[in-house]
């Protein structure tokens, strides 16, 4: 399931992303019985507990003892909502990080942490980066990596290269893990059953398989000590990859570094 941003209305929408509305708001009458950030964060809890799929205004409204129809007065519709839901979901993030020991370390950091977020909140993988939100806390985490990113001394052209490349990286990783943990619910089946039936009948379907793909059985011929206890096997190897991959994909950044110095 794919959502992409800018669904609503353009101008309501972006309004309420950077409180303009409320700042200007000087309306008289009694205060509202409900905020736009207690029905963001309402959406952003169904979206966490159920997944994208399973949001609605009227769930929304069930979680705060509204009808959904109460919830328009303040967010004009779900294309609305979801921008806001990211954008407050991105507020989680850090904005600073430690720049003592160069920029190699932090966005090492800016890596985890990212990835951290994507699996507390995996329906903002759902969210297309065809078409940003464009609110205020996208833009500070852009703003925080960028400001990570600007101490290797590349230029504006090739920095943006890098940008695009580590968000995908994370985004890719943490979309691994995150529809591994939703396939067993999904399909009736856990990992460990699914590689198990198939594992078992792949040299009888297969006969011959290594010396048919000899590249592939010498890649899987290394092995690290295993997951920890209580830690599911695929997101272990998952994990040791995208610790592996960052390494090298930093590697081509300080390679980057040098070549321009």
């Amino acid at each position: 399931m794919v959502v992409y941003a800018g669904q609503g209305d353009a101008r309501r929408s972006m309004a309420l992303l950077w409180r303009t509305e409320e700042r200007g708001d000087t309306r008289p009458g009694p205060k509202p019985g409900l905020s736009v950030d207690e029905i963001v964060d309402a959406a952003i809890a169904v979206a966490d507990g159920e997944g994208m799929a399973a949001l609605s205004m009227r769930k929304v409204g069930e979680r705060l003892g509204r009808t959904g129809m109460a919830l328009y007065t303040y967010v004009p519709g779900k294309g609305e909502l979801v921008d806001l839901m990211y954008d407050r979901a991105m507020a989680e993030l850090p904005a600073e990080y430690d720049l003592s020991g160069g920029w190699r370390p932090a966005i090492t950091a800016w890596a985890e942490n990212m990835r951290a977020f994507y699996l507390r909140h995996p329906w903002v993988l759902q969210v297309s980066q065809a078409r940003p939100v464009l609110g205020p806390n996208e833009f500070a985490a852009l703003e925080t990596m960028v400001g990570i990113l600007r101490l290797t001394g590349l230029p504006p052209g090739r920095l943006r290269g890098v940008v695009a490349l580590l968000y995908d990286f994370v985004r890719g990783a943490a979309r691994t893990v995150a529809e591994s943990r939703q396939a067993p619910s999904e399909t009736g089946v856990s990992d460990e059953e699914w590689w198990k039936a198939r594992s078992s009948l792949l040299e009888a379907v297969a006969p011959g398989f290594a010396a048919r793909f000899p590249m592939v059985r010498w890649v899987e011929s290394e092995d690290d000590d295993g997951p920890a206890e209580g830690e599911p096997y695929l997101e272990h190897r998952v994990g040791e990859t995208f610790r592996v991959g960052l390494a090298v994909l930093l590697d081509g950044v300080e390679a980057a570094v040098r070549g321009q110095a």
